[in-house]
């Protein structure tokens, strides 16, 4: 997979360095001279230049890549590069990174957004999921369908415990997708117990959110 990276700080480095040990080909492009350092991510292709210029992301060859992420430090720079990947390069996938919670709202597919990243909002999401016991926690946003990726830990004493994943009522917009049990990851099957301090991942529309909670018992 070809990724095309705007903005090589910190954020962007880092991405692409995971990005390119996962064995894809990686793309940076830094408008700032001082932050153009190719020497720090050797493997990725470095483009100096203005990823808010269509001349630039033609020139480099964007049209090209299968992913572009939007990573700089700034919402409105993410917001204006998400927009021309989409809509002048067909990207097929475009993620932009949030800095302000607040500009949130405006990632979504009218700036050519698929997935938004709030880096504030996801290690809220992270410390909640660390201590809440019992409730369900909305931990991301699918921006393309509106669904959402929530967990619940089952507490010590759960009346669910024995039930086969079969015999969960969920609703319709809803389905269990992963149980972490321990350092074991559980594709669930039909005849699978849940048990006390299980980790339940689902992916669920906003609005049957409730009825998930009555189906796995709060």
């Amino acid at each position: 997979m070809r990724v095309a990276i705007a903005g090589a700080g910190a954020v962007g480095r880092s991405i692409a360095s995971e990005l390119i040990e996962a064995g894809h080909q990686v793309m940076l492009i830094e408008r700032q001279s001082g932050q153009f350092t190719p020497g720090t991510v050797e493997q990725a292709d470095w483009v100096l230049g203005d990823a808010c210029e269509v001349s630039t992301l033609e020139e480099s060859g964007i049209q090209l890549c299968d992913v572009v992420i939007a990573a700089t430090g700034d919402d409105k720079v993410n917001l204006v590069v998400s927009l021309l990947a989409k809509t002048e390069f067909a990207v097929r996938r475009v993620v932009a990174r949030v800095n302000n919670p607040a500009n949130e709202w405006l990632f979504n597919d009218s700036w050519g957004v698929d997935v938004a990243v709030s880096t504030p909002r996801m290690l809220a999401a992270m410390v909640e999921e660390a201590v809440s016991v019992g409730d369900l926690v909305r931990l991301m946003t699918f921006r393309q369908s509106q669904a959402n990726l929530v967990e619940l830990t089952l507490p010590s004493e759960t009346p669910l415990a024995g039930t086969p994943v079969r015999d969960l009522a969920l609703p319709r917009d809803a389905a269990l997708v992963t149980i972490l049990r321990g350092d074991r990851v559980i594709v669930p099957q039909p005849d699978d117990p849940l048990e006390p301090g299980d980790e339940l991942l689902l992916v669920a529309a906003a609005d049957v959110e409730p009825d998930v909670r009555k189906a796995l018992g709060y």
